[in-house]
């Protein structure tokens, strides 16, 4: 097989997205823990549940949409629940599946973590852009997301 190299404006993109995902994730963590004693992954979980009906998902359904294992979010959910800002059930629907239900202690942290995350988003990302970039930056991550896990990939 020949390796086919990267010219130098694609090494010059590549190394500018290696930087964001090595810096955005740092800079999301550490507003979210000052601000609210959680990490970015644990406010992606309690914000989808937070946006959806009855504040409850599938642990599948939660998996898909923060981009996660089971596993690894099985581990994120214990630990929300020790902190009882999440509780786990079957779900009435299907006796093999469990739900994973925002309390209202959660909805409170989610309520109070909003407005300083968007303002980390926005300094970071959205800000510095122009729209047409924010509809690029969405047409491109759905593109990469789409080969590295199909599932994930959405249009919404």
């Amino acid at each position: 097989m020949t390796t086919r190299w990267l010219d130098e404006r694609q090494q010059t993109a590549w190394l500018a997205m290696v930087g964001v995902i090595n810096q955005l994730p740092n800079a999301l963590d550490s507003q979210l823990r000052r601000d609210s004693g959680v990490t970015h992954f644990e406010y992606m979980v309690l914000s989808m549940l937070s946006e959806s009906p009855e504040r409850t998902l599938r642990m599948t359904t939660l998996a898909g949409r923060t981009s996660a294992t089971l596993p690894r979010l099985s581990h994120v959910v214990r630990r929300l629940e020790d902190r009882g800002l999440v509780a786990r059930h079957p779900c009435p629907d299907d006796a093999r599946a469990t739900n994973a239900r925002l309390t209202d202690a959660g909805w409170e942290l989610v309520v109070a973590a909003a407005p300083g995350h968007v303002e980390t988003v926005r300094q970071y990302v959205i800000d510095a852009l122009t729209d047409e970039q924010v509809a690029q930056l969405a047409a491109i991550n759905q593109a990469i997301l789409g080969r590295l896990d199909p599932r994930a990939a959405r249009d919404d």
